[in-house]
This record gives structure tokens, C-alpha cells and sequence, in this order.
């Protein structure tokens, strides 16, 4: 075998149509586009999911939901999570830019401490918000909260 031998498998290769090749071809005179109307004509293009004046997909489908404009979207960092990061870096200080480079957080989101595990070490953290359990919890231990 050569490269220059191979060929398509039998029959798996067709020729396209030819339209609009006079009536000897089976498709000329109105070359497969019906009798007037405005698909038959040239220039012819239909609006985005129109659905030839039947009710639309988009418009057929309930719409429900509401997003605000002004959402503040946080990044959620749990206790247990801190409490795992400060024995890992063996500190008491858990400030934004040590999430940062720890890779818990970017250097874009805004964090929010969430109350979820167990906190033992006494901490000083500094975060953009926290949850109402997670605050109790941290001077539980006798932390401290700061709010960026």
C-alpha cells in the first residue's frame, strides 16, 4: 500500500447536487425552493429562533428567577479550613494575603467566613464578612474578627 493508491471506501463519497442546472438535471427551474414566497426568493433570511409564526421556544418557556445588579458574589472559607491553614503555617494570624498565598482565594474575591467545623487554635482573622456563627465561634475560642 501507498499513499498514493488510497481511496474513500465504495460508496462512501457522493457527489453534491447541482441545482439550478437547467430541466435536463432534475433540479432546475425552481431549483428546489417551492413556488414564490419569500424562501424561493434571493436574499432571504428569517429572524433568529423564528419558528414560521408559531410561538417561539424562547418565548413558549416560563421565565422565572431574579439576579440583582448590585449582588456582592464572596468566596466561602469555613472554619475547619482555617483551622487546617493555621496549623499548616503555624500561625495565629490568618489575614487575606496569607489566603492568597496559600491558594484558598485570588487576589480579586472578596472573602466571607463561614461558621462550618470546629475552631481550637485562637485566631486573629481578617476577612471582607463573616457569618453570625462564625464570629461566636472565633471569640469562642478567644480570636479576634476583623472586617476588612
Amino acid at each position: 500500500m501507498k499513499l498514493h493508491t488510497l481511496k474513500p471506501a465504495e460508496g462512501s463519497v457522493k457527489n453534491r447536487k447541482r441545482i439550478g442546472r437547467g430541466t435536463g438535471s432534475g433540479r432546475g427551474g425552481t431549483s428546489t425552493r417551492g413556488h414564490k414566497g419569500a424562501k424561493s426568493r434571493s436574499g432571504y433570511k428569517s429572524k433568529l429562533g423564528f419558528e414560521g409564526g408559531q410561538m417561539p421556544l424562547q418565548r413558549r418557556v416560563p421565565k422565572f428567577g431574579f439576579k440583582s445588579l448590585n449582588r456582592i458574589e464572596c468566596k466561602p472559607i469555613n472554619l475547619d479550613a482555617l483551622q487546617e491553614l493555621a496549623s499548616k503555617i503555624n500561625s495565629d494570624a490568618i489575614t487575606f494575603d496569607v489566603l492568597v498565598e496559600n491558594g484558598l482565594v485570588s487576589q480579586k474575591d472578596v472573602v466571607k467566613v463561614l461558621g462550618r467545623g470546629e475552631l481550637t487554635a485562637k485566631l486573629n482573622v481578617s476577612a471582607h464578612y463573616f457569618s453570625a456563627s462564625a464570629v461566636e465561634a472565633i471569640e469562642k475560642v478567644g480570636g479576634t474578627v476583623n472586617k476588612i
